[in-house]
Order: structure tokens, then C-alpha cells, then sequence
């Protein structure tokens, strides 16, 4: 098995048996550290013809670090082994959740030395220490690859690590790449929505004629962005309010909510994705946003910066492809559920999973009504009680008892301060001191609940997390060249291709999606559905 790690300089590795079974077969790989001359660009053309040569894995301390100076240079690796990301995953599932997970720190840890406060997989930060050399490197991936045969699992949690890992490289890669922006059609856009591009600390035209809607309504100056002024001039006006959400703003009948919320919905465009965030994030035509991979607990990806997550569907016509390409656009259908189907092994859960559309399979189970299934579902997987759920809970427990079991099985761990684990191996925190506190206290009830519900849901989320990443690890692999992942959400993945690789792509997804379930579940009657279309502009593909 080819096994390369990069520190200082690129040296041969020792036993790499642990890692996970895709890595292709082979001896182990030496690289003479004069093969390394030359500075960064030396580097990647070392890095570009042993890639070429034997395809290994990589193994680094930290992909963010290690991977952009290699693709700034067009080279790409195929596979690695992120130290950080790992050593997080395993902090967790030994009940060490929140340590310091960077390779520095896995390696004081080795050596029973002081371990640094870093912060994880953090890029190159001012006066930030030295890189771990190779040998240094070495030692911590040995003693990674000894704590996973260790564990219960350790199978699946080696192919949690090899995803963790790709979707490490996927983040760098789409960051490289960008998602195609049009600033011409976001000026034209913005310009519509707000007016002209107004001078740095004014409010556009649009947004200023709202604040003076509001302001005539109270009859005096009120700042629409100040929460305490609001609170203030609707208590004047003999209105209670606790916030100003716009949930509660509506419940409400008085002259300035209309333009007030006409304000909020602007004033959040101009402010997330306004003239000053497209200076600052799009470049090249492309938008480049800072992906975190598992930046949330259950393994979802979160943005440390650009808000890529969160792209207002109105900004979706800015997202085109360029001439002669086209934007493949995919999402996995009822994912959650299908995942809970697999994860439990309910028979009658399962057969409707291995249809289209899950919730109308389910609707006879519920008086016919796919509206029922659909809360039943979502009940069982988020601990929903409000209106009919409970009644409909009571169908599902009697229809399909594993999966309602399951959920309810996670949901009592949590209430009872016990951890919980996703189909792979990744660890839910533990409580913290703060809910030990509120759970012996008169609102124990209520906090042991919550975090049942906490607990319920990322059994799920977290392995629908895991397939996601399973996609993203197959896919990237099938993508014919150039055509490029751009974007990622949760379940849903967007490759720019030339228009005519669009069927080879569509293709390339369907057939992803299938081995993302096998290598996750096995066989399994679940199917696990992306619907894929080839549009020219983001706002087609919904």
C-alpha cells in the first residue's frame, strides 16, 4: 500500500496496514529529500510525479494548509489522510471531545509533552510555529492508525476517516475552482432590489425610503437596525415585544411593520451578500467561499467566511455557467429518512425507501395522506409532539417499529447523558457541565428532553453527513475532465461542465450516489435517488 507523508520533506512511512482498503496495493514509497529542491514549486512537481507514478495516499497534518500551494500549481492529489481531521474524530469517540485536535497537539499527546491550545485545521495564522516535520508526521499517524484498530468498529471508522479526508480535498478544490458568479448580473440585480451602489456607510436608496416609512409610522426617528430603539418605540406606541423577529413582528397590526419587515429582508441581502461581500469574496468571475469540513458537530460542512451555505434563492440567477458550460445540479431526494430506513434495517421502511418519492410509499400507512407520512417522519427523526404528531408517532411505532425504535433508543441516551454514535463511528459531544446542572434541577425534565431530541437527530443527520461525504469522495473520482465540483450542501452537489459532458456527468452522479450506499449500508433494497439537471443558471435547477 503507497503511502507518502508530507512535513518538512517527503519520507518513507512505516506500517500502513490500518488504512482504509481503497488506497491501492503496492510497497511503501521513499522520496530522497534532494527530490524535494527548488522551494513550493520543486514540491509540487514532486508531489505531481509521484501522484502520476503510484497514486497514493498523502498523509499531512492539515489538508487546508497542505493542499491549496499544490492546486495553486494544478497539481491534484487522489487521496489522503488529514491528521487534524482525525485526530478530532477519534478525540470524540474517546471521550475527549473538544481537545485540540491539530497534529501538533496529537504529537505532544504521543509524547506526553504540553499540549498546544491551537485551534483545529486553522490556516497559516501570524507567527504561527513551525510544521511538524516528516518524522514527527510519521509517528502521529502510526499512533492514529493503532487508536482506530482499537476501536469497536474499526472498519467503518476507517472509512469515515477516508471520507472525512476526501471531503477535506473536495473543500480545497471547490474553494480553488469557484462557483461561477456574474458580478454584471449581481450589480444588475442589487441595483434592482436596492438601488445604486451607495457610498460606504449609506444605505441604499431603497432600503433609506423603508427607514423613513418606519420612522413616519412611530412619528419620530427610529433606527430599523437598532432592536432596542424598535422595542422601545412599539412599547410608546402601547405595543409589547419581547424581539423584533419577523415571526413576531407579523402577530402584530400597526403601521411600521410592513416596511419594517420590507427593511429586515433587504437589509440582510445588502449585508450578506451585498456590493462590499462580492469585493471580498468573489474574484475571477468566481466565488470563492471557506468551507469547514465538519464544521458542525454531526459532520455537516459549515463556511468560515461568504456564507456559501446560505445563498438567498433570490442570488441563484447570479450562479451561471459559463459559455459553451453548463451547471449539473443534483440533490438526494428525502435523504434523512432513507438513511434511517437503511441504519435500522425496518423491512417495511425499507421497501418504501426503495421508491421516488418516500413519503407518498407511506401514505397508505397514514390514511393515504403523504402529508401525514411526511410528519410522521420528521416527528420520529427531530422528537416533534406538537399537534397531530403524537398520533401519527403512535402509527408509525406500529408500522415500522425498528425505525421507531431506533430513534427512540438514541433519544434515551441523550435524556440519559450518554453519548451516541452515527452508522460510522462519528461521536456526539458529551453533555456539558451546565446541562448535568439543569437535568437535577427542576427543569431537568425539559433539559434531559432536549437533548433526547439532540441525540435522536444526529444518529441520523450525522450518517447522512457521512453519505454525503461518500458522494463527494466517489464523484470527484468519476468526473471526467475538466469538469470541476463547484458546489456542496449538505445533499446537494453542483458540477460546471462543458455542455457536452452533461449526460456523462448526470451519469456520474446517479452511479456515485449508488456506491456512496453501498459502501455505506452494503446491500441494501434503499435507494438513495439524485435527481440531476443540466441548466445554464442555478435559479433553473429549482
Amino acid at each position: 500500500m503507497h503511502v507518502v507523508v508530507a512535513g518538512e520533506r517527503l519520507l518513507p512511512v512505516g506500517d500502513t496496514s490500518g488504512l482504509p482498503a481503497d488506497a491501492p496495493p503496492g510497497g511503501r514509497v521513499g522520496v530522497p529529500g534532494d527530490v524535494l529542491g527548488g522551494g513550493p514549486g520543486g514540491m509540487a512537481e514532486a508531489v505531481r510525479e509521484i501522484e502520476a507514478a503510484q497514486g497514493p495516499r498523502w498523509v499531512w497534518a492539515d489538508t487546508r494548509e497542505a493542499y491549496p500551494p499544490l492546486l495553486e500549481r494544478g497539481v491534484r492529489v487522489a487521496r489522503c489522510h488529514d491528521l487534524a481531521l482525525t485526530e478530532g474524530l477519534l478525540l470524540a469517540a474517546e471521550g475527549r471531545y473538544g481537545e485540540p485536535r491539530s497534529a501538533r497537539a496529537a504529537h505532544a499527546r504521543l509524547h506526553g509533552l504540553p499540549v498546544p491550545d491551537e485551534q483545529p485545521n486553522a490556516p497559516g495564522t501570524l507567527f504561527a510555529p513551525e510544521p511538524l516535520g516528516a518524522e514527527a508526521v510519521a509517528e502521529v499517524l502510526a499512533g492514529q492508525l493503532a487508536r482506530i484498530a482499537a476501536l469497536p468498529e474499526p472498519g467503518r471508522f476507517r472509512l469515515l476517516v477516508a471520507a472525512e479526508s476526501a471531503g477535506a480535498l473536495v473543500a480545497a478544490e471547490m474553494t480553488q475552482a469557484g462557483m461561477p458568479w456574474r458580478r454584471d448580473v449581481h450589480d444588475a440585480l442589487l441595483t434592482e432590489l436596492l438601488g445604486p451602489r451607495p457610498v460606504h456607510g449609506m444605505r441604499p436608496a431603497k432600503l433609506q425610503a423603508l427607514a423613513d416609512e418606519v420612522a413616519a409610522a412611530f412619528a419620530h426617528p427610529v433606527n430599523p437596525d437598532s432592536v432596542q430603539q424598535l422595542v422601545k418605540a412599539f412599547k410608546s406606541a402601547g405595543v409589547a415585544l419581547k424581539t423584533t423577529r419577523s415571526w413576531e413582528l407579523k402577530r402584530i397590526d400597526h403601521p411600521a411593520v410592513a416596511p419594517l419587515l420590507a427593511y429586515k429582508e433587504l437589509a440582510r441581502l445588502f449585508s450578506a451578500h451585498g456590493w462590499a461581500w462580492a469585493d471580498q469574496w468573489v474574484r475571477g468571475g468566481r466565488f470563492r467561499p471557506e468551507y469547514v469540513v465538519g464544521g458542525v458537530v454531526s459532520g455537516r460542512w459549515a463556511t468560515s467566511g461568504g456564507g456559501a451555505l446560505q445563498i438567498p434563492k433570490v442570488m441563484r440567477r447570479v450562479v451561471m455557467a459559463d459559455d459553451g458550460w453548463v451547471l449539473v445540479v443534483a440533490d438526494a431526494a428525502q435523504l434523512e429518512p432513507r438513511v434511517l430506513a437503511a441504519m435500522a434495517g425496518d423491512v417495511g421502511l425499507a421497501r418504501a425507501a426503495g421508491e421516488i418519492d418516500l413519503y407518498s410509499a407511506l401514505a397508505q400507512a397514514f390514511g393515504g395522506e403523504r402529508d401525514n407520512a411526511k410528519i410522521a417522519m420528521l416527528s420520529a427523526m427531530y422528537g416533534g409532539t406538537s399537534g397531530d404528531a403524537s398520533k401519527l408517532l403512535a402509527v408509525m411505532r406500529q408500522r415500522f417499529p425498528k425505525a421507531y425504535q431506533f430513534v427512540e433508543d438514541a433519544a434515551k441516551a441523550g435524556e440519559e447523558g450518554r453519548i451516541v454514535r452515527s452508522w460510522l463511528g462519528r461521536t456526539s459531544p458529551p453533555p456539558s457541565a451546565r446541562w448535568k446542572e439543569l437535568v437535577s434541577g427542576p427543569e431537568g425534565g425539559r433539559a434531559a428532553r432536549d437533548r433526547g431530541r439532540f441525540t435522536r437527530n444526529f444518529v441520523v443527520q450525522g450518517t447522512a453527513a457521512e453519505w454525503a461525504l461518500a458522494l463527494l469522495a466517489v464523484l470527484r473520482g468519476r468526473l471526467p475532465e475538466p469538469a470541476r465540483l463547484v458546489f456542496f450542501q449538505h445533499d446537494e452537489v453542483m458540477v460546471h461542465c462543458p455542455a457536452e459532458q452533461a449526460a456523462e456527468v448526470m451519469a456520474a452522479v446517479t452511479e456515485s450516489a449508488a456506491e456512496a450506499s453501498r459502501l455505506l449500508f452494503g446491500r441494501t433494497p434503499v435507494r438513495f435517488p439524485m435527481e440531476a439537471v443540466a441548466v445554464s443558471s442555478y435559479a433553473d435547477a429549482k
